[in-house]
């Protein structure tokens, strides 16, 4: 969008004091931001002035540029026709200090707040600014091109949760995009967050989903929505990597202290007794720490069958946190190659390769942190500094491993204490017969609950039918070789029974308690891309906004559940149930 398009001056939206929160703010207040728009919009507004427009051209907040010298700039949502309040998650309202009643007591309010039509009072929006490398190219500055933060709020806790709107608008890193969102990526971003969070995978949190009349551009025209999305923090990788690719070592150094200051304070804020670097030290611990949370948050992923898709270091959490759904998937089918987004057919992001991808980006994240060690950043780093970060970095594959196999042995209801081959012997040959079954992950791994009492009957029947249950979950095509079914009865009988009457699974009782405690690791409901595609066009070709949040409550309350409340039991069978046979395989771009 050229300059020209813009207006001389900047409307800005009115203010209304529903929804009082505390705003902290410290982002913009601690860190340098965009020169060109130094004040805040609001605070350029004359006092009695209910005009609401400043003598500020439109392109300052709206116009792509390159921003240098900053972390972020002031933005101004655009203004939506018809907003529409779609869904509010309880839990993530919980996080604000607000209800979901808060929000459907006025719906009107709510969608004019929650789509930037209103100014919550003491928010100062802004778009950070942050580059990355995609699909492993240096992209260079890109920055929030469609996310707006509206502020910090300060819970009653003393917690922070940045409050983002995703598609509100176009920021000054917008660059060749509209700053819009659409429906059906908007409902998958929404639905997603909070459902990760219920299955115990580290992630940033929805708030809202609003949807809006605008018509939006993409493969086709579509209608637009925006979502309301929180986090600690939305600093990435690529927010250090963008200055330390220009050289300005001085707001690298100003991003990463705010970063421990703020967010890593207990773990990091004391000095190791060893450390001689004048302090230094603490950003090798910093590398560290990241290093680990990326490890959990990655070993959770595989755990759960989850493809993130655009693992770009622009998408990678400094705080070790899942964010930015784009085209995610959770396998159908037990495929370490699937790849789950069309725009990556060299499989970049296949599931398999996600641990060595958090590695090269953790690599990327490494270069940057590594010049703050010592006196002189321009220099090259010293040997002590490239052994300790080394360490750092290497410290990864056993942090992942450490993880993922507490993660897998609580899945098989395993004691970690009992035997350290279990993933060799246990985990890894159960996955190689439902890889070469191409049997459904989900199903298998909930279904692997029953089959600790099934070993404890006498008859073996139920074993009979959990195994032809399990065939009938695979591909039959891929069945014909060797005998499938009896290879698994053989692992059943021969090798996890023997290693659960190990430690202590002996009699009925013991293999109930057993199968409970699994029942919690192993959800029965996740949101595959087809039970999304299928809420998607519910919503679009039956106008039933309500089964969104049926949708969000199934995936998030009721997860692990066999039993949920009859307002969602058709929801609940048909989504546990098989692939309908057009959502086989079915990919996302990132389009949205």
């Amino acid at each position: 969008m050229s300059g020209s398009s813009f207006s001389k001056t900047t409307k800005l939206p009115p203010t209304t004091t529903g929804f009082p929160l505390r705003f902290d703010n410290s982002f913009t207040k601690d860190l340098p931001g965009d020169l060109l728009v130094p004040t805040a919009p609001y605070d350029m507004l004359p006092a009695g002035d209910d005009s609401g427009e400043i003598p500020v051209p439109q392109s300052k907040f709206r116009a792509s540029r390159q921003v240098r010298g900053a972390l972020w700039s002031w933005a101004v949502p655009i203004e939506h026709e018809n907003p529409q309040l779609v869904g509010v998650s309880s839990s993530g309202a919980q996080l604000i200090g607000l209800k979901s009643e808060d929000f459907w007591r006025d719906p009107q309010l709510a969608a004019a707040v929650w789509s930037g039509n209103q100014r919550l009072l003491g928010s100062h929006p802004w778009a950070h600014c942050y580059g990355g490398h995609q699909f492993g190219v240096w992209a260079d500055q890109l920055g929030d091109g469609r996310a707006i933060s509206l502020g910090q709020v300060l819970n009653n806790t003393g917690d922070v949760w940045e409050a983002q709107l995703k598609g509100a608008g176009r920021t000054p890193y917008s660059r060749f995009a509209d700053g819009y969102a659409v429906r059906r990526s908007s409902i998958r971003e929404y639905l997603a967050a909070e459902h990760m969070n219920a299955l115990g995978v580290p992630t940033s949190r929805s708030l809202t989903l609003v949807f809006t009349d605008r018509v939006v551009e993409r493969e086709e025209p579509e209608l637009g929505a925006i979502v309301t999305r929180l986090a600690p923090s939305w600093v990435r990788f690529g927010s250090f990597e963008l200055p330390a690719s220009r050289g300005d070592f001085n707001l690298l150094r100003k991003l990463a202290d705010y970063v421990i200051h703020h967010h890593y304070y207990s773990e990091l804020i004391q000095p190791a007794a060893d450390d001689k670097s004048g302090g230094g030290g603490v950003y090798i611990r910093l590398l560290q720490v990241v290093v680990e949370r990326t490890a959990a948050m990655v070993a959770a992923w595989q755990a759960v069958g989850f493809c993130h898709g655009v693992m770009n270091t622009d998408n990678m959490s400094i705080l070790g946190l899942t964010i930015d759904y784009g085209p995610y998937a959770f396998l159908d089918a037990y495929d370490p190659d699937f790849i789950c987004n069309h725009s990556d057919p060299a499989g970049r992001y296949a599931f398999r390769e996600q641990p060595h991808v958090a590695l090269w980006n953790l690599v990327r994240l490494a270069g940057p942190l590594s010049r703050l060690v010592g006196q002189d950043p321009e220099e090259d780093a010293s040997s002590e500094t490239l052994e300790a970060v080394t360490k750092a970095l290497n410290s990864f594959g056993s942090e992942y491993s450490r993880k993922y196999a507490e993660l897998m042995r609580r899945k098989f209801g395993l004691s970690s204490d009992h035997d350290s081959a279990d993933m060799a012997t246990i985990v890894q040959p159960f996955l190689e017969l439902l890889e070469r079954g191409h049997t459904d992950y989900t199903f298998a791994m909930r279904a692997l609950c029953d089959v600790p009492l099934l070993l404890k009957s006498e008859d073996g029947a139920g074993l009979e039918q959990h195994i032809d249950a399990l065939a009938a979950r695979s591909d039959c095509s891929r069945l014909g070789g060797g005998d499938w079914q009896g290879d698994m009865r053989a692992f059943y009988e021969g090798v996890y029974g023997p290693r659960l009457a190990a430690q202590g699974v002996i009699d009925q009782d013991s293999a109930k308690a057993v199968g409970a405690g699994m029942r919690l690791a192993n959800p029965r409901h996740v949101l595959r891309n087809w039970v999304a595609q299928d809420i998607i066009d519910r919503v679009k070709d039956n106008d039933v906004l309500g089964c969104v949040d049926q949708a969000l409550e199934l995936l998030t309350t009721h997860a692990f559940d066999d039993t949920v409340p009859e307002h969602l039991k058709d929801m609940a069978e048909r989504y546990a149930g098989p692939v309908p046979q057009w959502g086989e395989g079915l990919q996302c771009s990132c389009s949205s």
